[in-house]
C-alpha cells in the first residue's frame, strides 16, 4: 500500500507517517508551502514531501511518475481553533478544499479516500457516539465537517472511489496543538505555573495518537466503503483523573487548579466512541494506556519547549 496524506505536521498526521515507516509503507506528505512545522514530518526514504497550499489542490496535476498511490487521507483543515470555528467563509472553503482533495486523490490514482471528521458533528449527546447517532452540530466547524463528509461521499461514488469518514474524538500526543487542554496545561506545569480547570467531572474518551494512526491505517486496508467510523478508545474516565495523571507525569508535587473555573454554557459532559464496528471490520484495539501516552507527551513537550 502507498498512501498520500494532507496535514502531515499535526498530531495525527505525524503519527500516521511513523506507523507507515514502521510498516514499510510509502508516503507522499502534502504540506503547505513554507510551513513552519514541516520539520516535524518524520524523515525516511519512504517519505516524500509535496508542497501545496489548500487552494492549489484543484489545479495540481501529478506527473506520470507520481501516480500509483492507493489511499488518500485528508487531515488538512483551516480554522480549528475556537475563534475560527464559526467563521462561515473559512468553513465554507474547507468543504470546497475537501472536494478538491477527492479529485486530487483520483488524479493520483487512489482507490480509497479517508476523510477526517470530528466529534463536533454530533453536538451535545448523551451516550456513546456511533455512525447511527443523530448529528446536530452546534458550530460552523461541526457543520462544515458533517457537510464535507457527506459531499465527499457523493463525489467518491461518482468517481468510483471507496469512501470512509472517520469521526475522530480526543486524540492526544506529540505534535498536538499548543492550544489544546493537555499541551497548554503541560506547558504551564513545566514552567511552574498552576493550570486552572473546571471541576472536571466530565466523562471523557482520550486516545493516544499512535493508536489513532493504527486505526486509520487499518481503515485504509480493511474499512468498508461508505461507512462512518468513530475513532476513540471506547472507554471513559473522569476528566479530573486524566488531569491528575498529566500532573504526575510532570511532577506529583505540583498544584493543579481543579474547580477554579466554571463550566462553559454548552459544556459537553460525556464523550465516548462506540468502536464496535471499527473492531469488527478491522480488528483494531487500543494498546497505549493514558498513563503511558501522557508520559510520552510530556517527554516531547520537554524536548520541544
Amino acid at each position: 500500500m502507498r498512501i498520500i496524506l494532507t496535514g502531515p505536521t499535526g498530531v495525527i498526521g505525524t503519527a500516521l507517517i511513523r506507523q507507515c515507516i514502521k510498516n514499510r509503507i510509502e508516503v507522499l506528505a502534502i504540506c503547505r508551502r513554507n510551513c513552519a512545522r514541516s520539520h516535524r514530518i518524520p524523515q525516511s526514504a519512504l517519505v516524500k514531501i509535496l508542497e501545496l497550499n489548500l487552494e492549489e489542490y484543484a489545479r495540481y496535476v501529478p506527473e506520470g511518475s507520481e501516480g500509483g498511490y492507493d489511499v488518500f487521507y485528508h487531515f488538512a483543515w483551516e480554522g480549528t481553533d475556537k475563534e475560527a470555528r464559526n467563521d462561515v467563509r473559512m468553513q465554507e472553503r474547507n468543504i470546497r478544499y475537501a472536494l478538491d482533495a477527492v479529485r486530487l486523490a483520483d488524479r493520483f490514482g487512489c482507490h480509497t479516500f479517508i476523510g477526517a471528521g470530528s466529534q463536533a458533528e454530533y453536538g451535545r449527546v448523551e451516550g456513546k457516539l456511533s455512525a447511527r447517532t443523530e448529528t446536530v452540530p452546534e458550530n460552523g466547524y461541526g457543520m462544515a465537517k458533517l457537510c464535507a463528509g457527506q459531499m465527499t461521499g457523493l463525489l467518491c461514488q461518482s468517481l468510483g472511489m471507496k469512501h470512509i469518514w472517520a469521526r475522530i474524538l480526543s486524540v492526544y500526543g506529540p505534535c498536538d496543538g499548543e492550544a489544546t487542554m493537555l499541551i497548554s496545561s503541560i506547558r504551564k506545569l513545566l514552567r511552574g505555573e498552576t493550570p486552572q480547570f473546571t471541576k472536571a467531572e466530565q466523562q471523557w474518551d482520550f486516545l493516544y495518537c499512535d493508536d489513532a494512526a493504527r486505526a486509520l491505517l487499518l481503515l485504509g486496508e480493511k474499512g468498508k466503503n461508505g461507512k462512518v467510523y468513530c475513532i476513540g478508545s471506547g472507554r471513559t474516565r473522569a476528566l479530573a483523573d486524566y488531569i491528575k495523571c498529566m500532573r504526575d507525569a510532570v511532577s506529583a508535587d505540583l498544584d493543579i487548579g481543579i474547580g477554579a473555573l466554571p463550566y462553559a454554557s454548552k459544556q459537553v459532559m460525556y464523550l465516548c466512541a462506540d468502536i464496535s464496528e471499527l473492531k469488527e471490520d478491522t480488528g483494531f484495539s487500543p494498546r497505549v494506556p493514558f498513563e503511558e501516552g501522557i508520559k510520552r507527551t510530556v517527554a516531547w513537550c520537554r524536548e520541544n519547549r
